[in-house]
């Protein structure tokens, strides 16, 4: 079945002044992706929370999934590089370089920290104004 529960959190947000679909669509991308690398855990888990830092707002998104070994972080934001094999997890490798692009665009980074079968952080930088 392809029905199953995820417990998402979410926590105090900060303020982002972006376009409004394009930050969407990166967010949709991220949680699509949090889902879809938790599907083998029995208590699938997504965290989202902010904060503001020297005038910036930092958003992460965690989940409880594979997670990927930190070496390969350089191919994450790279279109068509999958890091898990399609047999497993589904998908065309274009997803976070299209949240890539609109992070940049919005003259913020993101980036990712990751252990190994056990969770993924994506963290997003926008500046506030």
């Amino acid at each position: 079945s392809d029905i199953r529960n995820v417990e998402f959190k979410f926590e105090e947000m900060p303020p982002v002044k972006a376009d409004r679909m394009m930050l969407k669509q990166g967010l949709f991308n991220l949680l699509s992706n949090a889902v879809k690398f938790t599907s083998t855990r029995k208590a699938p888990q997504v965290i989202i929370r902010g904060a503001v830092e020297n005038g910036f707002s930092i958003i992460q998104i965690k989940d409880n999934g594979v997670g990927f070994s930190m070496e390969y972080k350089d191919k994450l934001f790279k279109a068509f590089k999958r890091l898990h094999s399609e047999e497993h997890f589904e998908g065309t490798g274009v997803g976070l370089a299209i949240v890539e692009k609109i992070i940049s665009r919005h003259k913020g980074q993101i980036w990712a920290e990751s252990v190994l079968n056990t969770s993924t952080t994506f963290f997003i930088k926008l500046p506030i104004d």
